[in-house]
Order: structure tokens, then sequence, then C-alpha cells
């Protein structure tokens, strides 16, 4: 076990070996691949904010991969911030250009990477996932409901930037909420950074690849089935905290064509949600999830 006052270094936890970006590159970058260059940093602040930089600078095509083994400032949703031990987990962005795909239908991007994030780790590391709306991946721990990945993307240059946090082999004392969990805590049958990360990527260029092919369309690319079938929030009472403090509760029925979450609520009114926190609601004593 390494000092607590031992000086920082790539091989400082031997249950967290640094990734072979020689290997992934191997493996991941084909004439034939989307993926056209893959980049391994040793630490960045996000991910998302440097390949989105390099995007408007016309630096980036499409199929860029940009990873970090450890991110001190990772973005989400609503600006949150959020860090994780180096090498603990699988912090990265893709940059994307849907190119004659309508851009209004470029915000099943997102969902279409959890998608491909979900197939590809229920493969690779035999846990089963499910979706939260909009944008987090589930883990079953000890029985509970816990996020172990996150999803955020945003408009750069010609196309979009999708950044992708997972939780993989954080322990119980390190996760940073009792509602997080790993896909280690998950019972995951391999952590291995390397096989995890390039499950995801094959399954989100076979995912990107069907729904360019149909125009994206997600009902014909069997994206909008997909994404409803993997979705623990369809057919739950949930609360919808909404941008400007309101809310609003319901049981979420559907996921509509424009990727929006629709909830049914009291007075009998189907409400499209397009942005906004999804609080689970467990029966009438309202336990969170």
């Amino acid at each position: 076990m390494t000092p607590p006052d031992a000086p920082h270094n790539r091989w400082s936890d031997l249950d967290r070996p640094p990734l072979n970006r020689t290997a992934l590159r191997r493996g991941l970058l084909r004439p034939d691949a989307l993926w056209t260059s893959l980049e391994v940093v040793e630490s960045t602040g996000s991910t998302n904010t440097d390949l989105a930089g390099q995007a408007r600078g016309g630096a980036a095509r499409e199929g860029a991969v940009l990873v970090a083994e450890e991110q001190t400032a990772g973005r989400g949703r609503l600006e949150r911030t959020w860090t994780a031990p180096p090498r603990s987990g699988l912090f990265f962005s893709v940059y994307l250009e849907p190119g004659d795909i309508p851009v209004e239908r470029w915000g099943w991007v997102p969902l279409l990477a959890g998608v491909a994030a979900a197939t590809g780790l229920a493969k690779s590391a035999g846990v089963d996932m499910s979706l939260k709306w909009p944008n987090d991946l589930l883990v079953a721990v000890a029985g509970d409901e816990r996020k172990t990945g996150g999803i955020l993307g945003e408009f750069a240059g010609d196309g979009i930037v999708v950044g992708l946090g997972i939780n993989v082999s954080l322990r119980a004392d390190e996760l940073p909420a009792p509602t997080a969990g790993s896909l280690a805590l998950a019972g995951a049958v391999s952590t291995d950074r390397e096989t995890l990360l390039r499950a995801v990527l094959r399954s989100l260029e076979d995912w990107y690849g069907r729904w360019k092919a149909a125009g994206g369309d997600t009902a014909a690319s069997g994206l909008r089935a997909a994404y409803a079938a993997g979705c623990a929030t369809l057919d739950r009472t949930v609360r919808a905290e909404l941008p400007g403090g309101a809310s609003l509760v319901g049981e979420a029925v559907a996921i509509d064509g424009d990727g929006r979450l629709v909830l049914s609520t009291e007075d009998g009114l189907q409400r499209p949600v397009s942005a906004g926190d999804i609080v689970h609601l467990r029966g009438a004593a309202g336990g969170l999830t």
C-alpha cells in the first residue's frame, strides 16, 4: 500500500493502472471506423471544455476522442462540477458532426450516447444498466438504484461534443454522495478500463451509424425504442424540478420524438419536459432516488 505522503505517480494505485494509449489506438482507429484520433491526458479540468475548444478552433475532426486519467473540474448539467480519484473511472469526450441531419434532431445525440454506454457496459462489465432521463447511467448497489455515470452534450464548431463520466472502481468511502455508485460496487465482472472504454466507443459508433443512416429518425433507427426499453424513469411517479424553480409531479409515460419526457399529471394533462432535474419518487412516502 502506498504511504499517504508518498509522491503521486501513475502507478501509485496498482488496482488502477494507467490506460495504454497505443493499445487503444490500435483497437479503435481503423480506416473504416468513426474514430479518427484518440488522445489520453494525465489530468485536465474538463475533457468537454478542452475538446469543445478544439472544435471551435477548427482543430478537431469528427471522431476525435479525448480521454483523461483524472478530471479536476468535470462538468455536468446545470454547470455542476465533480471530481473523482485518478484512474477510478472513464472520463472522456467525443466530437461528432451529424452533418445533414436536421439540427433539431441533434438533441437526441446525448440520449443516443446513454443507450450506447449502457449497452457497451452491460456487455463488457456484466452489470445490469438502466437510464435515468435525460443523462444518467444507473446501476443497482445492494438493491438500491445508484448513479454511476453522466453524459453532457454541447454544440461546438460544426458539431456536438459529448462527454461521459463513468465511475468504474470507486470504493464506498470514495463516493461523492449516498446516491452514487460504481461498476465495482455493482458487482462488475471486469473493471478493466481499456476493455470498458473500447466497448462503449464501439457501441457508440454502432448506434451513431444507425441513427445517421436513418437520417436522424429515432423510430426508424430503433433508438427511441431502445431508450424507452432501458429507461428506469418511465412508468414511475417523478418530480421534475424545472428551470426557474418550478416543479411538476406526474407519471412518466413516454419519451416523445424530440427526446422530451412526457408526464401525465393529476389534472389529466400530458406535459412534455425538455429540461430539468428528475427525481424518482417511491410510493406515498416519497422516498427519493
